[in-house]
């Protein structure tokens, strides 16, 4: 794949429609310094000198694809509380188009990390992981059945938090299944939730993910192909990327195809939230009408870019020309 081919694939992004669904949540971060021990336990006290919250989850998969120059819809449930408030009025400022499920029956998930001397001392949860009530389902659907059709992908962004359910996964496939121009659904998976994940056509696993979808530990090459077959056995989804940090991908075209696309990080300062770049790189590439094995190249130049960033952060397009400009040819290799 020529550089030349990549500036192409990265232009053709622009304007490209993707829907992300799935658990949103608030990640909250209070931030601060230590000098002494509690007198009621050993523990620190940190005495909090700054706060922020960010889009996570769903969220930051949604800020990925506003960031790479597309139109992102984002359909979750919040809580009807401050938190939710404040999901809304975060996704308005990154330009994300939302629909936001009100259920008064949960809280906004929110996760708060607690930082002090750059390490994080405790992380707190706020949530409750249940699927969506009867009524709140119904509007989800009632919803979704009149703008599908103007979304050739679809992301669907499981955290575990109960939104992506059995319930949820079988009208949602009948729904699109009905479709007179189907989308392309692609996966981030939550491993206890692998067997809702039938038929679909994109899953996004990293190595720990796809071994345990698989049943074996994913440590080389061989076993990434073996877990890789394993997973297309179980659930016959159609395409499968797993990604393996700083080895690179494994895109398997069918369980018979396999590339490895090696990684394009120069410097690895953070993990946390390259899995949300990577898989909306892909979808954005496919909208764009990319074929899939140069999405998943612009993924892997995304994911290189936000790793050498400290949290959970995006690439823009400009990064994206930067890196291609700075870095060799990809040698994308068959296994």
């Amino acid at each position: 794949m020529t550089l030349k081919q990549i500036r192409k694939a990265i232009e053709a992004l622009a304007g490209k429609r993707v829907m992300i669904i799935g658990d949103l949540m608030l990640d909250h971060y209070m931030i601060g310094e230590v000098d002494r021990i509690s007198p009621e336990a050993p523990v620190p006290v940190v005495r909090v000198v700054r706060e922020s919250s960010l889009l996570g989850g769903a969220g930051n998969v949604a800020r990925n694809i506003v960031s790479l120059g597309g139109r992102a819809l984002l359909v979750a449930a919040v809580g009807t509380d401050e938190d939710g408030e404040r999901l809304d009025k975060l996704c308005r400022d990154a330009e994300i188009k939302t629909k936001l499920i009100r259920d008064p029956a949960r809280p906004t998930t929110k996760k708060t990390r607690i930082i002090a001397a750059n390490q994080q001392v405790v992380r707190v949860d706020q949530e409750l992981a249940v699927p969506l009530q009867v009524a709140e389902l119904d509007s989800l659907f009632a919803y979704l059945e009149g703008v599908i059709d103007n979304y050739p992908v679809i992301i669907l962004s499981d955290y575990g938090k109960g939104f992506i359910c059995e319930d949820f996964m079988c009208r949602f496939m009948r729904m699109v299944e009905r479709c007179e121009r189907r989308p392309l659904i692609l996966v981030d998976p939550k491993t206890v939730n692998y067997d809702l994940y039938r038929g679909v056509d994109l899953l996004t696993p990293n190595t720990k993910e796809a071994g345990e979808g698989a049943g074996l530990p994913v440590k080389s090459q061989d076993t990434v192909i073996r877990a890789g077959r394993a997973l297309f056995e179980r659930l016959g989804c159609r395409n499968l990327l797993i990604t393996m940090g700083g080895d690179g991908m494994a895109l398997f075209e069918g369980p018979g195809t396999v590339s490895h696309i090696p990684t394009f990080a120069q410097k690895v300062f953070d993990v946390t939230g390259a899995g949300d770049t990577v898989i909306a790189t892909v979808a954005l590439g496919l909208s764009a009408g990319l074929d899939l094995l140069t999405a998943c190249t612009l993924a892997n130049y995304a994911a290189g870019v936000v790793v050498g960033q400290i949290g959970a952060a995006t690439a823009s397009i400009e990064d994206l020309y930067l890196a291609m400009e700075e870095l060799p040819e990809p040698e994308v290799e068959a296994w």
